[in-house]
């Protein structure tokens, strides 16, 4: 297991380390394709991924991500695009509880609107923060703060956890581990502005870096136990199976899902 686990790992360093820094198409349509498989992975919890709901989901994904794509050619205000199509999003959903009634239920129409801004928008933001100015590092933050606090609360939770953070939920997870993801993610930050600084001339500011990794690690968390929630409430381990020793793609991505748009939001303020 443990191998299998550590080969899928280094698989996806390597997908992750080609697309991102090729970027462009590239990147866009690898983030499309996992946001559809993520989103029919939550979908499938709720007994609507090939159902009327969630084709509709995958649909206005699909169309969100085409706006995004062509977003520089949109007329007008480009805000209005988005919420028109989120708001044409709902109105399908809830016509499709209207006219398909009593055939599914309103979790199930709920879950499918919800489905289209924790996977697909929330994951866009990867690609948005590639686009921008120096983007080709600061994107990386979302990985390691997601990635890095987990494996730091992890360590120090083993090491020193005695309080538990959210004992019914993930008793394994401690008060303690999660404070030292949060400072490892920051010290991560530091010395990934360091060694960018150094060897990428790219003059990122090592005070902005801590702080993003900051609070990225500790919305990673909130990301983390989320997915943990859903899983519970349902009664499954995983929401997937298509990576090896890790699950699904919520089961991988779950906390990057929650950093991506906070680190592009903290990137274009600070």
């Amino acid at each position: 297991m443990f191998k299998t686990r550590l080969l899928s790992g280094i698989l996806l360093v390597i997908i992750a380390l080609v697309t991102v820094i090729t970027g462009g198409p590239l990147l866009f349509g690898v983030l499309l394709l996992i946001s559809l498989i993520g989103m029919t992975e939550l979908y499938k919890v709720f007994g609507i991924e090939k159902k009327l709901p969630g084709i509709v989901g995958c649909f206005f994904a699909a169309l969100y991500y085409g706006l995004l794509y062509f977003e520089a050619w949109l007329p007008g205000e480009k805000l209005t695009w988005f919420m028109l199509l989120f708001m044409a999003c709902l109105i399908c959903q809830m016509g499709v509880l209207v006219f398909a009634y009593p055939k599914y239920n309103t979790q199930q129409i709920f879950a499918a609107f919800f489905g289209v801004f924790y996977v697909a928008v929330m994951l866009s933001y990867i690609y948005q923060t590639r686009l921008l100015e120096g983007g080709v590092f600061t994107v990386w933050l979302v990985f390691i703060c997601a990635w890095g606090c987990d494996t730091c609360a992890y360590c120090v939770g083993k090491l020193i956890g005695k309080h538990k953070m959210a004992p019914v939920l993930s008793p394994k997870k401690s008060v303690e581990g999660g404070i030292g993801g949060v400072a490892g993610a920051a010290l991560i930050g530091v010395l990934y502005a360091l060694a960018i600084n150094h060897w990428g001339g790219a003059g990122a500011d090592i005070v902005q870096y801590a702080v993003i990794g900051a609070a990225g690690g500790a919305i990673s968390q909130i990301g983390d136990l989320a997915a943990s929630a859903i899983k519970r409430y349902h009664n499954i381990k995983d929401y997937g199976k298509l990576i090896p020793g890790h699950g699904g793609i919520l089961d991988r991505f779950d906390s990057v899902i929650f950093t991506a748009p906070i680190i592009y939001y903290l990137a274009v303020f600070l």
